[in-house]
């Protein structure tokens, strides 16, 4: 199937690929939250598909590998497929390949992926990678064999220099350790390493209807699928809906003081009236306002909303 975005072809499968690009530059990841590591890379493909005239091109592959061949539980993403494609044309690349991940593609050795994919299917002429990239059965495929493919096969290989989560801490921002700082509720240094505030997307489902009835402050209740999901606690956020963009507070956990043991996260929109139930959502986590926590009552509860969501506007009023 060939969709695309605006300014964007999106490809899902190789057998959808008629004809190769012309003179492919290429990118081959996860590119799971298409982070500044993985916008570097980005921009290195776009500036040598322009020198040859020629295209870029992202390869990227749904779902996961890890949820294929990692026995263990998976770790949940930072971004979903739709938004991966969203961020992803944001980096003007002109085409993106979507190449679904089973047992069998793992199976491919690394000269066939270069050999019949990259350079047969894809027309690849360079191609910017990670120094530390492996691809191909039993991980066979690294740097040094794309070097010396390159010279076999005619294309060029780019190996750019990764990109430092501080200058004072030469860690390379990395998929896996956004992923621990969102864990750990650190919104705000995820958005230094993201170039964006983490998003959550989903869709607002029943919840216990207590918000509004009980406590004064209707929530929406948010359905997640495999979204990685922020430490719990109560959160600053901004909330993109078909209504516009709200600011908010966001609740994530338990609620304790309820008792119940169901893990929500939950959403009170502010100066919002309206049924969302059904409708798509996205929350953007600004900051975190404090741990979760369980209060004598229903009033001593609402009594600390009042208080969050002050704190939040005031987080929040920075940003306008």
């Amino acid at each position: 199937m060939v969709s695309g975005f605006s300014g964007m072809k999106v490809i899902h499968g190789l057998d959808n690929i008629h004809s190769p690009f012309k003179n492919a530059v290429v990118a081959v990841g996860n590119f799971d939250g298409v982070h500044l590591g993985h916008q570097a890379i980005f921009v290195a493909v776009r500036e040598k598909a322009a020198a040859i005239d020629g295209t870029s091109v992202a390869i990227t592959f749904e779902p996961h590998p890890v949820r294929v061949l990692n026995h263990r539980e998976p770790p949940p993403v930072i971004t979903l497929l739709d938004q991966k494609l969203e961020l992803i044309e944001k980096q003007k690349i002109d085409a993106v390949v979507v190449i679904p991940f089973t047992h069998d593609f793992a199976a491919v050795t690394a000269r066939a992926f270069v050999e019949d994919i990259l350079v047969g299917k894809i027309g690849m002429k360079g191609i910017v990678i990670g120094r530390d990239y492996v691809f191909g059965k039993n991980r066979q495929g690294n740097v040094d064999y794309l070097k010396s493919a390159g010279l076999e096969f005619g294309f060029e290989v780019m190996v750019p220099h990764w990109v430092a989560m501080k200058k004072s801490l030469p860690e390379r921002v990395s998929s896996t350790r956004i992923r621990e700082i969102i864990q750990q509720g650190d919104v705000a240094y995820a958005k230094n390493l993201l170039g964006r505030y983490y998003q959550l997307r989903g869709t607002v489902s029943e919840g216990r209807r207590r918000g509004g009835r009980q406590l004064g402050f209707p929530t929406a209740n948010i359905q997640i699928d495999d979204e990685l999901c922020p430490m719990q606690g109560v959160y600053a956020v901004t909330v993109e809906i078909e209504e516009g963009l709200f600011m908010g507070v966001a609740n994530i956990g338990y609620s304790p003081t309820f008792d119940d043991h169901v893990f929500t996260v939950e959403v009170h929109i502010l100066d919002f009236e309206g049924d969302l139930y059904g409708k798509p959502i996205r929350v953007n986590f600004i900051e975190r306002i404090r741990d979760e926590k369980k209060f004598s009552g229903i009033d001593e509860l609402a009594a600390q909303i009042s208080r969050d969501i002050e704190t939040g506007r005031n987080i929040l009023k920075i940003l306008t």
